[in-house]
Parts: structure tokens; sequence; C-alpha cells
């Protein structure tokens, strides 16, 4: 949804800039700026949801580890439970797609962390260098923590 929201803004400010600036290069140049801009908030986004949702998976806490799963699990079944008919009274076709988006952004928030956290692990060893005694190049070593 808010990316549908930062999209129209970005449409929005483009077509002020061309009605405003006379130089279409550097109307070009603005309209760059600002989506590099954005682009650049929205992969601090990313990565700060990353961060939260593998630190949840990572909590010594069960309740903290599993909240995320168990609240997913308990929509998608609201959901299937509406396709085989037995639907609760207050489960109208609104909610019912307002239950899909949460679905979709836990599962992709889910999905990005946890790949995020698999990625991390194969990068260690290119992100860690130890050089030793005696070498010419830096060794690397897996076993090193990423951060």
């Amino acid at each position: 949804m808010w990316q549908a929201v930062v999209g129209s803004l970005i449409g929005k400010i483009s077509d002020i800039i061309d009605q405003y600036v006379q130089d279409r290069d550097k109307a070009l140049e603005l309209k760059t700026q600002i989506e590099k801009e954005v682009l650049s908030l929205q992969r601090q986004m990313l990565q700060s949801q990353t961060q939260i949702i593998t630190t949840e998976a990572k909590s010594e806490s069960w309740l903290t580890r599993n909240w995320r799963p168990i609240t997913m699990l308990t929509f998608v079944t609201l959901i299937v439970a509406d396709w085989l008919g037995f639907s609760a009274p207050n489960l109208n076709d609104e909610l019912k797609g307002k239950l899909f988006d949460i679905i979709q952004i836990g599962l992709g928030g889910y999905v990005i962390g946890r790949s995020a956290e698999k990625v991390a692990r194969e990068l260690k060893p290119i992100f860690k260098k130890e050089t030793k005694a005696g070498a010419s190049q830096p060794v690397y070593t897996p076993d090193d923590e990423l951060f």
C-alpha cells in the first residue's frame, strides 16, 4: 500500500517539476535525484524490518520468536476456513482484503528477514577478513561473525 502512495507522490512531484522547470536536463536531474532518495529510504526501511525480524527469530523467548508465525497462521486459517464455507459472522469482504494485506506483508517481511539471514551467513567470509602472519593477501575466515 505504501509503495502505491510513494509511487503516486513521485508521479505528482515529477509533474510539478515538468511544469515549473524549463530546462529539461535540470528537470531530469531533479527527478533522478528524488528517485534515488526514495530508493535509499526504501532500502533503509527494508533493512530495519529485516533487522527486527531477524532479532525476533534469534530471541531466547519462545513467544518473541513465534508471535509472527502464530499470527500469520491464524489469519491464513481464517481465510481458508472462509473458502471452505466456515466463515466467522463478522468476516466481510473488506476485512478479508485487509487480512490478505496483512498476510502478504507479514509473510513478505518474514521471507525477506530469513533470506537476509541466510545470505549474510554465506557472505560472512567476504566481509570479514583476517591477515595471517606472512601472508601477502588477506585470508577469509568463515567462522567470524558478520556484524
